[in-house]
């Protein structure tokens, strides 16, 4: 799915405003599409992908300056003046993130000479703080990098030090340019990768090739997975994973999942081979099983899954599933998987279920038909909700067969109990 102008806007508007921590951070945003999305709705600006914000084109045309230079410092003027309002507003109001959204549009268009204008303007704002300034620059990079990736990282080579000035954002830069760049030119960016791994060691990390992977599997998996020697990659586990979870459509997937296993016959042996096998098809299910039950057991079903295919597939569910389909996805578990198997992750979701959501878990428990496991789903019901509410857990404990099942889960409501 292609992130419009606006969208990549607010997804750097959240990263300042949440100050992230680690590159897993842009991935989480990027997979609330449909939230921020939905955000930037009550805003009147459309995030179609198909068809860009027309608010944001009129903005350019009307814009447009003949002076180049002129340009760069009026946008520098405006991000260093915006200081004392978006980059300190936890929540920042409408015309705040409309303001800011007007600025980065701007930015898209730089050239690297005009990118070296602003970032020249920022440094030199002494009312500043460090936090702050390294926010605009590199936000603004990071703005860039989505139209002008090569530009992007000749930025970061001619000065090394921007790295440092933009604190862990400067790593996301490099990897958003990296992946864009990758999309259109694979050899490209492998090649630039050669170039510079030991020159600019700090540059080149595993990130930055978890963007080249990740641009080349959007349109090649197959190719990705090939490349991922050649890009040095160590953990061949993590880097599949990447490749697999570039796919956000069915046919995606189906295309990568062909690819994976193609190479996974590749790897030396079993543990290797099971080991990515499970990061990838974690991975995988992240994406689908946000898509809805019906569309991802539908897919499930015809991709011919191996035993550990699925079992990987079922302990990713808890992470992603929609809360009004977790006993849906229960039944599938218990259904697909051999009862071994299915025990340890039917009680993994119950817990968490019980724990966020105690009632509708609850009201599944006693709509579900009789079996293995409604068993495998009381216990754990019964035994997370004694640690606060011990009768009523005895109570879901009596309600299994009687015998070794029902007896240790009494056994462990007792020893759970808040007044023992």
């Amino acid at each position: 799915m292609k992130i419009s102008i606006a969208l990549s806007v607010l997804i750097l508007v959240a990263a300042t405003c949440l100050r992230w921590h680690d590159s897993q951070r842009l991935a989480l945003v990027r997979e609330n599409y449909t939230k921020l999305a939905a955000e930037a709705a009550t805003f009147g600006i459309s995030l179609d992908p198909s068809r860009p914000t027309d608010s944001v084109r009129i903005i350019r045309r009307e814009r447009e300056p003949e002076d180049k230079e002129v340009e760069a410092m009026a946008a520098a003027a405006d991000l260093i003046t915006n200081k004392k309002g978006m980059w300190f507003a936890q929540t920042p109001d409408q015309a705040e993130k409309q303001r800011i959204i007007e600025i980065y549009d701007r930015i898209t268009s730089f050239d690297s000479a005009q990118m070296k204008i602003l970032i020249a303007e920022v440094r030199a704002a002494k009312d500043l703080k460090d936090q702050t300034r390294g926010d605009i620059i590199s936000l603004s990079l990071m703005s860039m990098s989505n139209h002008h990736p090569q530009a992007t990282l000749a930025l970061f080579t001619d000065s090394p030090e921007l790295l440092k000035e933009c604190d862990r954002l400067g790593g996301l830069a490099v990897s958003s340019a990296l992946t864009q760049w990758a999309k259109e030119d694979p050899m490209g960016t492998l090649e630039w990768v050669r170039k510079n791994a030991e020159k600019f060691p700090d540059l080149v990390t595993l990130s930055a090739k978890d963007g080249v992977i990740s641009g080349i599997a959007a349109k090649d998996p197959k190719l990705a997975f090939k490349l991922i020697g050649e890009l040095g990659i160590q953990d061949i586990s993590h880097a599949m994973s990447v490749v697999v979870a570039t796919a956000n459509t069915h046919a995606g997937r189906t295309a990568a999942l062909a690819a994976f296993r193609e190479n996974l016959a590749t790897l030396p042996d079993e543990k290797t081979r099971n080991e990515a096998t499970a990061k990838s098809m974690e991975s995988l299910a992240h994406g689908l099983v946000r898509e809805g039950f019906a569309s991802a057991t539908q897919w499930i079903a015809g991709a011919n899954c191996t035993p550990i295919e699925l079992e990987s597939l079922a302990r990713s569910v808890s992470s992603s599933v929609k809360p009004d389909e977790t006993g849906q996805w229960l039944e599938w578990i218990g259904e697909k998987l051999p009862a071994e198997k299915s025990r340890a992750h039917i009680r993994e979701n119950v817990s968490k279920w019980t724990r966020d959501d105690y009632q509708a878990a609850g009201k599944w428990l006693s709509s579900t038909p009789a079996g293995p496991t409604k068993n495998t789903a009381i216990r754990s019901y019964a035994e997370t909700v004694s640690k606060y509410d011990p009768a009523t857990a005895t109570q879901w404990a009596m309600t299994l067969p009687p015998g070794e099942e029902r007896e240790e889960t009494l056994k462990n409501i007792q020893e759970n109990s808040p007044t023992k």
